[in-house]
């Protein structure tokens, strides 16, 4: 019977844990403002993010100059592409960037912001980067001129996928989850080693439920990169890539949770296996 129950508390402890490694890596680095700006800010140290920008804005600022009136022959893309490249470069973009990150998570999380066009398109002005004095300066520099508002749609349609206020469930609920199922991990660890009857191989299952949340953890990200890449489908081509690289950066993040509670798995079993031992020659 202790066996039974000790076998059960330590599924339990199994499955909290794996809801409370990737529910406190979300809430801390995606739910959470601050968190996510904080990844922002990481993420446009990226090369690959850094690229999709520039591009991004290089595309904006030429479809601008065509609404102005200038032909393509007018306008030096390799200029423009150049300006944006030497700006997503420098000091100043990562706070830049994090700030337009943060009105696109205010978008997802509240319904209380966003700016529409005349097709229902939901857009971000990026016009705080263009402002930015080394913006400025860099444009000035190649003797270009910014605009002084930069629009760029979030969605080419309006999507049921992807709407303002979408994630606010998840904002309302997702510390609780976070904090209650880590609570919840750690009690069912405890009780696991209180049941049973071996301590010594309570650490080392213990240690097992580790690797296997870890293994899981991989396996589920590459399951889950589908649905990511679905949901960035509604998208515009710009804010798509811009996505994709923070997508991929993000989930550099969360390799390295995995990889640390793989790391504390497999420090546990060993641990486990000494005590087993260090019991066993007591024994003896």
């Amino acid at each position: 019977m202790r066996l039974l129950a000790a076998f059960l508390l330590w599924v339990l402890a199994t499955v909290t844990l794996a809801v409370a490694v990737p529910a406190t890596w979300a809430q801390h680095n995606l739910v959470d403002r601050d968190g996510y700006s904080a990844l922002a800010t990481s993420a446009a140290k990226d090369p690959a993010v850094q690229q999709a920008m520039a591009a991004a804005l290089t595309s904006q600022l030429m479809t601008l100059s065509a609404n102005a009136g200038y032909s393509s022959a007018d306008v030096n893309e390799t200029l423009l592409n150049g300006a944006a490249r030497a700006y997503t470069s420098g000091d100043a973009f990562p706070g830049q960037f994090a700030l337009a990150n943060q009105v696109a998570h205010r978008w997802l999380f509240t319904d209380s912001v966003g700016v529409s066009d005349a097709s229902g398109r939901w857009e971000i002005d990026l016009s705080p980067m263009l402002a930015d004095s080394s913006f400025q300066q860099t444009l000035a520099d190649y003797g270009i001129k910014a605009p002084e508002t930069l629009q760029i749609p979030l969605t080419e349609n309006i999507s049921q996928s992807l709407r303002p206020g979408k994630f606010r469930e998840v904002a309302k609920w997702g510390p609780w989850v976070s904090v209650g199922s880590a609570i919840l991990a750690g009690v069912f660890a405890l009780l696991t080693l209180a049941v049973a009857k071996r301590r010594g191989k309570a650490l080392g299952a213990l240690g097992v439920s580790g690797l296997v949340v870890g293994a899981a953890g991989w396996a589920g990200i590459e399951v889950g990169r589908r649905y990511v890449d679905d949901g960035l489908a509604a998208t515009s081509d710009d804010v798509r890539n811009v996505a994709g690289a923070m997508v991929d950066h993000a989930i550099g993040s969360l390799h390295l949770w995995l990889n640390l509670t793989i790391a504390a798995g497999a420090a546990l079993v060993l641990f486990g296996v000494l005590v087993s031992m260090l019991g066993g020659l007591r024994r003896t």
